[in-house]
């Protein structure tokens, strides 16, 4: 693969040393990927402000986050599956729209109310995804009830959203804003921006909701629960509190909780191999579900690879116990759907919530 490359926008962020690395860890991928294909598409149900909807999630194939090629985040694996080259053309990227309707059509008896876009960085970079494709993403699903697309706060825009809004569609910007502790987002995850860039985008988000006649206009938050140099303790603190201070930014409507995962090609893999990070129990997840239940905003988790040593897991006899019992959550929002589940391990999970100090030394795998 051609190895990436930082231009003038990723330098002088503070984050060079660490990026340097990073840059060395993603530059071992040689797999390579074709442009008009998009790198996962599924159907789903998923718990919007206006109920349960049916949805159908694209994730394309881009050019890849500009900040993952500078180095990036220590967990996010995703450039690894991008197009090399830096940039995807207006056909290709069309062209993996038309193989997601030709999925949704083979697949799903009606068409999805709710379209979620993800592109692995941002769709509202225009490195990414161009102002043409952009409008022509938008006049394609123009007949849907919702649209989510994903983006870091640099690049949300009310003039951007509007292409969507313009045709009645409610439509939410998914920010990947990790925690709302700086200190955690700069320090553990090597994330660039501040909480309040994501509070000035939810800003952006609410001047595009007031100028819409027949549409609504918001924010989903997606929070990382335990990236690297954190205890299990330390993390579920920290997704506590974070769920917390989103659900009191107006416009933010909603919370994902993403438990990490171990990805090739990132920091987070160089630690687990070299036994100095597990990933999260779902026991924390679930307590931190427990605790945030009553806040002001949609609350959910969707623990990717759970039960699977590189995924959040408790001791695999009960992990799809535990996971079914988040996902009704998800969709319920009632806690008390927790206290139907329990395992022996859950004693285990207390005591390394209790006595575990080094985060490179796991009290249990």
């Amino acid at each position: 693969m051609s190895h990436p490359t930082p231009d003038v926008y990723e330098q002088g962020r503070g984050m060079d040393a660490h990026n340097q690395v990073m840059r060395g860890i993603r530059s071992r991928k040689e797999a390579s990927y074709d442009p008009h294909e998009p790198t996962r598409v599924w159907l789903d149900e998923d718990n919007t402000p206006d109920g349960v909807k049916k949805s159908l999630t694209i994730i394309l194939n881009t050019g890849g986050c500009r900040w993952a090629r500078a180095g990036g985040c220590t967990m996010c694996g995703y450039v690894a599956e991008s197009v090399d080259g830096g940039s995807v053309s207006h056909e290709a990227l069309m062209d993996q729209i038309q193989v997601c309707l030709d999925h949704e059509d083979e697949n799903a008896d009606e068409p999805a109310a709710l379209i979620k876009i993800y592109t692995s960085g941002s769709f509202f970079d225009e490195r990414e995804v161009g102002a043409e494709t952009r409008r022509a993403i938008a006049e394609t699903f123009a007949d849907r009830d919702r649209m989510v697309v994903e983006s870091l706060p640099d690049f949300v825009d009310r003039e951007k959203i509007t292409d969507f809004t313009q045709y009645g569609v409610d439509t939410d910007v998914a920010v990947g804003l990790e925690t709302a502790t700086d200190r955690v987002r700069h320090d553990c995850v090597n994330k660039y921006f501040d909480f309040a860039d994501f509070e000035d985008a939810c800003t952006e988000a609410a001047a595009a909701d007031a100028a819409a006649d027949n549409a609504e206009t918001g924010v989903k938050a997606y929070l990382l629960m335990k990236p690297p140099f954190l205890t299990e303790s330390e993390a579920v603190e920290d997704m506590i509190s974070s769920i917390e201070r989103c659900a009191d930014v107006d416009g933010c409507h909603t919370v994902s909780v993403n438990p990490c995962n171990v990805q090739r090609y990132t920091m987070v893999d160089e630690l687990y191999f070299n036994d100095g990070y597990r990933p999260p129990w779902l026991w924390s997840v679930a307590h931190v579900l427990e605790e945030t239940a009553s806040v002001d905003a949609i609350v959910v988790s969707d623990p990717v690879g759970h039960g699977s040593d590189r995924g959040p897991h408790n001791c695999t006899e009960c992990d799809d116990l535990v996971q079914k019992a988040i996902k009704d959550f998800d969709l319920r929002q009632d806690s008390s759907v927790f206290e139907q589940v329990s395992c022996e391990c859950e004693l285990t999970w207390e005591t390394v919530m209790e006595r575990e100090r080094g985060f490179n030394g796991p009290l249990t795998n």
